[in-house]
């Protein structure tokens, strides 16, 4: 059996004995069904992890005994901030899981032009919250000891104004492919439209902004494809997922 990973939001330090969460205390016990005695390991996203054992498994809380904090980064070279416009159903659960597991360091949730779904105050809190939960469990599967963070959904305008780096990627259809670079830029923004595309409007006042409009090919992908495809050709190029010569 693979030893569990489990996030926390508590700090850790070394030989120290903690009491988990409700959330993480239920899935040891319950679904996994652990004992004490049992192994695990314990992070808090703030670099490294710990191994663990269980102390005690009681009817609401798991208590761990951790031991050395090992510096295990797991975290891409490339930081890539993805923003991308909110989608109906499943759609957003599915790209907050594989762009955590593809490497994404942030993640904003957009509202554009076309986009359908429309969530305001407690609903949007909420919302956000339940996409960030999904990117800790993702991280305790992949193996990240840094969940990426997931932003307040904001306004596609005021997202594009407040991002800095030094290469600014807008996908669309009727663009260009990726230009040719041997320099890993330090960081990537990465600009994904909605089910309908973004209109012509916002991506000339993006390209305004130093986006460069990026195609991935000839076939149209979904709104959930798209941030993955091209996460995974960044990473291929500039990040940790390059092919052995």
């Amino acid at each position: 059996m693979r030893i569990p990973r489990i996030f926390t939001q508590q700090p850790l330090s070394a030989e120290t004995t903690i009491e988990l969460e409700p959330g993480p205390s239920q899935h040891l016990s319950r679904a996994l069904r652990m004992q004490a005695g049992a192994e695990l390991v314990v992070f808090d996203g703030s670099g490294g992890e710990y191994p663990a054992v269980i102390d005690v498994v009681g009817k609401k809380r798991v208590s761990v005994i951790l031991g050395e904090h090992r510096a295990v980064n797991r975290e891409s070279p490339l930081p890539v901030h993805l923003g991308i416009a909110v989608s109906r159903g499943e759609r957003m659960d599915w790209v907050m899981q594989k762009a955590t597991e593809l490497g994404a360091k942030d993640i904003t949730p957009l509202f554009t032009e076309r986009t359908e779904v429309r969530l305001k105050g407690e609903r949007a809190d909420k919302k956000v919250a339940h996409w960030q939960q999904i990117t800790i469990s993702a991280s305790e599967q992949c193996g990240r000891n840094q969940p990426p963070t997931v932003h307040p959904i904001q306004q596609l305008d005021e997202w594009m104004s407040n991002q800095a780096a030094p290469l600014k990627l807008i996908l669309h259809h009727r663009a260009d492919a990726l230009p040719a670079s041997e320099d890993r830029p330090s960081a990537i923004t990465l600009l994904v439209g909605p089910e309908g595309g973004l209109s012509t409007a916002e991506i000339e006042r993006a390209e305004s902004q130093e986006f460069l409009s990026l195609a991935l090919g000839q076939r149209i992908l979904r709104t959930e494809t798209a941030p993955l495809a091209a996460l995974a050709i960044l990473q291929s190029r500039w990040g940790d997922m390059a092919l052995a010569d």
